[in-house]
């Protein structure tokens, strides 16, 4: 059974929905049977749609009237969108949880570099990006020599 309403929002009884959107309540208590619509309900057990349930409505109707979408298709529908509106917003919780963690790592990044696995200093990392973007290729750590890894002795001679 539908819950109670809660107070300062607008209500619609059954009769003027029904008249409203041009359909026979006993459509409306089908839509609601089939879990397709949830009005509130009065102390008298009297059906109320809100502003919400009317929207619904309203994408029930046009699935039905303009699109001919049967009433189990609406039912998938509806579940679906309910689905995405779901996930959209654990994307959107995620990427502010991403900016946040940004945000918090840009503050204490010298900190970060020293725990870090490997060593470097900020100023050897804006050393090496900036001759990479120079020279348009990405420049050696230590020497320009391709055998810069082979120990002295074991050099090919030029």
């Amino acid at each position: 059974m539908a819950t109670k309403r809660p107070l300062g929002k607008a209500y619609y009884m059954i009769s003027a929905v029904a008249r409203k959107y041009h359909i026979h309540p006993q459509t409306l208590r089908l839509y609601e049977r089939e879990g397709l619509l949830r009005p509130s309900r009065t102390e008298g057990n009297t059906r109320l749609y809100s502003e919400e349930d009317l929207e619904q409505l309203d994408t029930i109707l046009s699935l039905t009237r303009d699109l001919g979408v049967n009433l189990a298709g609406v039912e998938i529908i509806l579940n679906m969108r309910r689905k995405m509106e779901q996930m959209q917003h654990e994307v959107n919780e995620f990427m502010d949880y991403v900016k946040r963690e940004l945000a918090r790592g840009l503050d204490d990044w010298e900190q970060r570099l020293g725990t870090a696995l490997v060593k470097s200093s900020p100023t050897d990392l804006v050393r090496m990006s900036s001759v990479s973007r120079g020279s348009g290729a990405a420049a050696p750590a230590t020497s320009p020599d391709a055998t810069a890894g082979t120990p002295p002795g074991s050099r090919p001679a030029r």
